[in-house]
C-alpha cells in the first residue's frame, strides 16, 4: 500500500491544485511533496531488509496486471525524486508564477508520473506512466518558457513522441512472445525476449532502446536538450535534468539490458563509442558557453553519457556506479540549477561576462555555488566521487582491450569537466564586482534548500555505505545475463 501513496499523493495533490487560487497551491505543493519524501524514505529503509511490492489485476484481457516493485534502485530514485522536488517547493516559495494552481498543479503530476515509472513491474503499466510522466512537462514548458518556448517544445514533443511509439511497439511485440496468452510482467518479459533469436534481438534492441536514448540523451539524440533546458522555466529544468534523465537510463538497466542480452552485447560497443563522443562533444561545447544555464545542459549530457558507457559494458561495478551516481548526479544538478536561479534572479541575466564579484556581495551564495561545483567536478569527498570512480573501474575492467581506449577518451571528460566548471564559478564568483538588480545573500527558504542539497553532498561524499548498501543487490541481477 506504501507504493500506492508514493503515486496517489502528488497524483490527487496535482489534481486539486487545478482548482486551488493564490498561495494555496504552494502550500498544497509543500505539504504532498514533504508527504512523498516521507513513503520514499520509507521504502528505502525497508529495503535493508527486503523489498517492497504491490499487484492487483488491472486489464486481464491483454495480461497485464497493476504491478509495482519498491527495490533498492526503484526506491533510490523515488527517494531522489522525492527530495528534488521538495527542494523546488522550498527554493519557490518566495517566487510568484502566473497560474499558480496550475503551475504546481502540473509538476505535481509529473512527479506521479516519475515514480510510477520508477516502480512499475508492468510493461504496459510502465510505458502509462512514462507517458504520464511527459505530458505535464510538455504544458509547463509551453506556457511558462522563455521567448523561444513553443519551437522549443514542438522539438521535444516530437523526440519523444517518436521514441515513445517505437518503445510502444516494442513492448507490445515482446509481449506477444511470452508463453501461452500475452503478458506484460517484468519476469514474463525478461524470459520472452532472451528466448528470442539474436537477429531478432537485434532490431528490436533499436526499437525499445532509442526511446531511452532520447530521454538520457546521448548523442545524437540529444540536440532537444540545451534548447528544453535554456527555455523552461528553471522548476521545469530542474525535473527534466535531475529526474527525467534518470528515467532513460533506469529504463535502460531494468527493461533493456536484462530483456535483451544478446541484442544488447551486439550493439554494445556502438553505444559505448557514441556515449563517449558525447562525453566530449558536450564538454567542449560547455567550455565556450557564456550562458550558464546551456554550459549545466551541456555538462548534463557528458555525465550521462560516461553513465550510459558503463551501462554496455556487462561489469557489475561499473552497474552499481550507474544507480549510485544517477542519485548523485540528479542532487549536483538540482543545487546548480537552484544556483542558476538564485544568479539570473539577483542579477537579472545568464551571461558570465556579465557577471562577478559575488564572493563579496554574496559570500554566502558563493560558498553553496563552489562546493556544488566541487561535487560536479567528483572532486575526492563529495558525493559525486564514489559513482564516477565506480563507472571508471567498470569501463576498466570490461573485457576488451578497447574499453581501455574508451575509458581514457571518456577519462578527457573529468579534465574538461572541471576546466569549464571551474571557469564558471571563477567569473561568477570573483572579479570585478557587478551590482544585483534586487536581493542580496540567501533568504531563508533558498537557505533551507541549498542546505539540504550540501547536507546530502557531504554525507555520501564522507560515508557512501548507505546509498551502497541500499543498492547493492540490483547490479548482480541486471548483469546476470550477460
Amino acid at each position: 500500500m506504501i507504493l500506492i501513496l508514493l503515486i496517489a499523493i502528488p497524483l490527487f495533490a496535482g489534481i486539486f491544485s487545478f482548482g486551488i487560487k493564490g498561495d494555496g497551491a504552494k502550500v498544497l505543493g509543500l505539504i504532498s511533496s514533504m508527504l512523498t519524501l516521507v513513503a520514499a524514505a520509507y521504502v528505502s529503509g525497508a529495503n535493508y531488509i527486503a523489498p517492497v511490492s504491490f499487484s492487483q489485476p488491472w486489464i486481464p484481457l491483454l495480461g497485464t496486471q497493476f504491478s509495482l516493485m519498491g527495490d533498492g534502485m526503484s526506491s533510490m530514485l523515488c527517494l531522489l525524486t522525492g527530495i528534488v522536488v521538495l527542494v523546488v517547493m522550498i527554493t519557490n516559495v518566495s517566487k510568484e508564477v502566473e497560474k499558480p494552481g496550475s503551475f504546481y498543479g502540473l509538476l505535481l503530476l509529473s512527479q506521479a508520473g516519475l515514480m510510477g515509472v520508477f516502480l512499475a513491474y508492468d510493461a504496459l503499466v510502465f510505458y502509462v506512466f512514462w507517458e504520464l510522466a511527459l505530458i505535464p512537462v510538455y504544458f509547463l514548458c509551453s506556457q511558462w518558457g522563455g521567448e523561444k518556448r513553443i519551437a522549443v517544445t514542438f522539438k521535444f514533443f516530437i523526440y519523444t513522441f517518436v521514441g515513445s511509439l517505437m518503445l510502444l511497439a516494442g513492448l507490445i511485440y515482446l509481449s506477444l512472445q511470452t508463453p501461452g496468452l500475452s503478458s506484460y510482467a517484468w519476469a514474463d518479459i525478461v524470459r520472452a525476449g532472451a528466448s528470442l533469436p539474436p537477429e531478432k534481438q537485434q532490431w528490436l534492441f533499436w526499437l525499445v532502446f532509442i526511446a531511452f536514448a532520447i530521454k538520457m540523451p546521448i548523442f545524437p539524440f540529444h540536440t532537444w536538450q540545451p534548447d528544453t533546458y535554456e527555455q523552461s522555466p528553471t522548476p521545469v529544468t530542474i525535473i527534466l535534468s535531475a529526474l527525467m534523465v534518470k528515467m532513460g537510463m533506469y529504463a535502460v538497466l531494468r527493461w533493456l539490458v536484462p530483456v535483451l542480452p544478446f541484442g544488447v552485447a551486439y550493439w554494445a560497443d556502438t553505444v559505448v563509442v557514441l556515449s563517449v563522443i558525447g562525453i566530449v562533444y558536450a564538454s567542449c561545447i560547455a567550455i565556450v558557453q557564456t550562458d550558464i544555464k546551456r554550459l549545466i545542459a551541456y555538462s548534463s549530457i557528458a555525465h550521462m553519457g560516461l553513465m550510459a558507457a558503463a551501462a554496455f559494458t556487462h561489469s557489475q561495478v561499473g552497474t552499481h556506479g550507474i544507480m549510485v551516481q544517477m542519485f548523485n548526479h540528479g542532487i549536483n544538478i538540482t543545487g546548480m540549477w537552484v544556483m542558476v536561479s538564485m544568479i539570473e534572479q539577483r542579477y537579472g541575466t545568464r551571461d558570465m561576462t556579465k557577471l562577478g564579484g559575488m564572493a563579496t556581495a554574496a559570500p554566502q551564495m558563493a560558498i553553496a555555488l563552489l562546493i556544488i561545483a566541487f561535487a560536479n567536478i567528483a572532486l575526492p569527498l563529495t558525493n559525486g566521487f564514489i559513482g564516477e570512480f565506480m563507472l571508471f573501474n567498470g569501463i576498466f575492467r570490461a573485457d576488451s582491450a578497447g574499453h581501455i581506449t574508451i575509458m581514457v577518451v571518456a577519462g578527457l571528460g573529468i579534465i574538461l569537466g572541471a576546466v569549464y566548471t571551474l571557469n564558471m564559478v571563477q567569473k561568477t564568483a570573483w572579479g570585478e564586482e557587478v551590482k544585483m538588480n534586487s536581493g542580496k545573500d540567501l533568504s531563508t527558504n533558498e537557505y533551507l534548500g541549498l542546505a539540504i542539497i550540501i547536507s546530502i553532498i557531504i554525507f555520501l561524499g564522507v560515508y557512501p555505505k548507505p546509498l551502497l548498501d541500499l543498492t547493492s543487490g540490483i547490479a548482480g541481477v541486471i548483469t546476470a545475463g550477460h
